[in-house]
């Protein structure tokens, strides 16, 4: 609101369109005003240069003696409008608005925009609409903002039926463990639902204003969010802010402004904005690196990581030549090199030619959630969501509705993994002061899709220390890498994202190691619900073996199931890497069937996979096949469960050189 109306104030003061390039709004040969009384014009142009320098309330003196000595000096009431709505005093902005309307001099147009604006912000919808209206009928010079008119006048008509059409919401505060009498905001959270990262503006008498935005960290213990903590590793004396992390809460990738290095800030930066990493090593972040490859020298801000590790969403804001920061939802892909791909606008209908900010990709990863004012709403910034097509694009974006959105600003909606809570910023009252981060129970029409985290755990088979591995999740129908990682260096640790309803393969490789392989399904599992896996990894030395657990067969078949190639495709990695070793693999059957036809069996399907092999580049010379029938069972024949654990095949290590 300031940006504009300001901007339209300037404007109306000019008569040459290169004065109006220039913001200055000093009497000089070519301005013309609405009002001829050099001692009113006077004041006016004292209340202007007041006002650029942050000098309001002498801005507000000059301007009433203006206005006083003359009551149609349009310009002086645009000014004192823009005086009132910075001091949150819309209503007073309104009445000089109006007296603009009323006095009627030419030029004046656009001034029954900002009027609209502010009426809606005062949920006066239907006076508001019509303000719209009549700035189509007069016409403007401006095609942008009659273009945003025509949004806002269709949005007057979605508010009306929003307030009567209410949605749940009923925020509780986060307590006294995130909320201070300093403004919290920005939040982020880990796929368990358990870890808060949030930006504080916190007072700091070593820069200049005496406040800037640092990092805090709250755990939810015994049903309550514990005492924030700042994170010391990131903090410095400039401003960090607008954080998201990864599901496991091992990376943090976050913007800096003060980017240039030296005096200016600690980081080195490109542009306005930028993004940096950093990852938890420990219990220590490291030091935040530029993203490079994503940022640019244009803003970059407001990151939302993807669950899946490979997908950064953030928000890229371009000054134009009017002036506007144009700011629109941009994606980068994570490739297996570690470079980002080059960042795009996000393909489908969520940029608008306005403004899209706070971007969130929930773990399920095709629900967004948005901030905009390029979509029919309340008026101001509204918050949306949109859902992934099948072609890769973004659909038409659905507003959360009234009472989650109002007249004005709403931004920065956090949803749970679950998808049944979110979290947000609000200055509303009853708080601790400012703004306060608040939860409420997301409306079920409102939610993502259902999904639930993955906690796993890796470590030596033998020692039982915990080790960093690289591990993939493979949904088993389709065969797509849901999710591919690396366990945490200090705890072996891994927590991931996946959607229920689905069965899983989990690959897990380590150098000097057989790589692990499980499956497992999230079949019957609830929304939320976490499911635990236990990873020990095997050396890899002469005798060592592992069940491949994710070859599969048909029954009673020797035919290799295409769900079997990506394990299979890893073993081949892992024999190429290792170009010493020797394998026997090893076929096994349940005791159903004959003993002839097991052991048959047994021995194809072990010669099924040598072959895949061989077909991939492993030397013949170092694969041994055998086939074992039912006698090496490894757990009772007298049920499904045992059964299908005898059903095996092994790869077995018999030389290493």
């Amino acid at each position: 609101m300031k940006t504009g109306l300001m901007r339209f104030i300037l404007a109306s003061t000019l008569l040459f369109a290169a004065h109006l390039i220039s913001g200055v709004a000093s009497a000089q040969p070519g301005v013309k005003y609405s009002i001829k009384d050099g001692k009113a014009i006077k004041l006016y142009e004292e209340a202007v240069r007041a006002y650029e320098i942050g000098l309001s309330v002498e801005a507000s003196h000059e301007i009433d003696k203006a206005i006083d000595r003359a009551p149609n000096f349009s310009e002086a009431y645009l000014l004192r409008a823009q005086i009132h709505a910075d001091a949150g005093n819309r209503r007073l902005a309104i009445a000089d608005l109006e007296q603009v309307t009323q006095i009627g001099a030419p030029g004046f147009n656009e001034v029954f925009f900002y009027l609209g604006e502010l009426r809606m912000r005062e949920a006066m919808y239907g006076l508001a609409k019509a303000d719209f209206n009549e700035l189509l009928r007069r016409g403007s010079r401006d095609r942008h903002l009659l273009e945003h008119a025509k949004l806002l006048a269709e949005s007057c008509d979605f508010a009306l039926e929003a307030i009567a059409n209410p949605v749940p919401f009923s925020p509780v505060n986060l307590g006294a463990g995130v909320n201070t009498a300093a403004s919290e905001y920005f939040p982020c959270i880990t796929a368990d639902n358990r870890t808060l990262l949030f930006t504080r503006l916190v007072t700091d008498e070593r820069v200049r204003g005496g406040k800037q935005e640092d990092f805090f960290v709250s755990r939810f213990e015994d049903g309550v969010w514990g005492k924030a903590r700042p994170v010391t590793e990131i903090n410095t004396p400039f401003n960090e802010g607008a954080p998201t992390l990864s599901a496991d809460g091992m990376l943090l990738i976050f913007t800096a402004c003060e980017a240039m290095g030296g005096e200016w800030g600690p980081y080195e930066g490109f542009g306005s904005c930028d993004l940096f990493a950093s990852r938890l090593i420990g219990d220590r972040w490291s030091k935040p690196s530029n993203l490079r490859g994503v940022n640019s020298y244009d803003w970059d801000s407001q990151p939302s990581f993807s669950a899946d590790g490979k997908t950064l969403y953030f928000v890229r804001g371009k000054q134009t030549a009017r002036g506007i920061k144009k700011q629109d939802i941009f994606y980068a892909e994570l490739q297996a090199d570690g470079n980002w791909t080059k960042p795009l606008p996000l393909p489908g209908e969520v940029n608008t030619p306005f403004e899209e900010e706070s971007v969130m990709i929930h773990p399920d990863g095709e629900t967004l959630y948005f901030s905009s004012n390029g979509h029919p709403g309340m008026g101001g910034l509204d918050i949306f969501y949109s859902k992934k097509q099948a072609d890769g694009t973004w659909g038409t974006p659905v507003n959360l509705g009234y009472p989650i959105n109002t007249g004005d600003d709403e931004n920065s909606l956090l949803v749970s993994t679950d998808g049944q809570v979110a979290y947000f910023a609000s200055n509303r009252e009853g708080g601790y002061g400012n703004l306060d981060l608040y939860r409420f129970e997301l409306p079920e029409h409102l939610r993502p899709n259902p999904v639930t985290f993955v906690n796993g755990e890796v470590f030596d088979a033998v020692s039982f220390r915990k080790l960093e591995a690289r591990f993939e999740l493979i949904d088993l129908e389709t065969g797509q890498v849901m999710v591919e990682s690396y366990s945490n260096p200090g705890n072996g640790q891994f927590l991931v994202v996946l959607p229920l309803g689905r069965d899983y393969a989990l690959n897990v490789a380590r150098q000097g190691y057989l790589f692990y392989s499980a499956n497992f399904s999230l079949k019957g599992v609830l929304p939320g619900e976490s499911y635990a896996l236990e990873v020990p990894l095997e050396k890899l030395t002469e005798g060592s073996s592992v069940v491949l657990n994710n070859v599969f067969f048909d029954t009673d078949r020797y035919d290799l199931q295409p769900q079997s190639r990506a394990e299979l495709d890893k073993l081949a990695d892992l024999l190429q890497a290792n170009k010493g070793v020797k394998v026997e693999i090893g076929g096994h059957t349940d005791a159903v069937g004959g003993d002839e036809a097991n052991q048959l069996l047994s021995e194809r399907r072990a010669k099924s996979v040598v072959d895949y092999l061989v077909s991939k580049g492993v030397s013949e010379n170092r694969l041994r096949w055998k086939g074992y029938g039912e006698t090496k069972p490894v757990a009772s024949n007298e049920t499904e469960s045992g059964r299908a654990q005898n059903r095996r095949t092994e790869m077995k290590v018999i030389e290493v050189n």
